[in-house]
């Protein structure tokens, strides 16, 4: 299971997390907004599971984001460009999925490139 989250949770991040996060770091207005959307997804993921290892830990991660996609995409959602700027508006779903991807990626390496996930 660890493995398949780890798997799902790279290819989210190469998907929406990338560009997310690099417009994150070039417009601050942005940066502020997903920190707020990190922090939601942080107690939404780990409040009651402190002792939680931290491999159930990205399972629940996983889980979390797998619901979000899963549910905007059977609204028709599309994630932004990879252009910084049209980032600028980015709805509730991108910066949440970029906040999964942020806190998946906090305190590991830039993961490799994967298959593409499809949205």
């Amino acid at each position: 299971m660890h493995f398949s989250a780890q798997r799902w949770l790279n290819r989210l991040h190469d998907a929406v997390g990338v560009a997310g996060l690099a417009a994150s770091a070039a417009l601050p207005g942005l940066s502020a907004r997903l920190d707020q959307h990190v922090a939601s997804v942080r107690d939404a993921t780990t409040l009651g599971f402190e002792a939680t290892a931290p491999i159930a830990g990205l399972v629940l991660l996983a889980s979390y984001g797998h619901g979000v996609l899963n549910h905007a995409r059977e609204r028709g959602w599309q994630p932004p460009s990879a252009d910084p700027m049209a980032w600028r508006t980015a709805d509730w779903t991108s910066l949440r999925l970029t906040a999964v991807c942020a806190l998946a990626q906090s305190g590991q390496d830039t993961p490799p490139a994967h298959p593409p996930l499809t949205l």
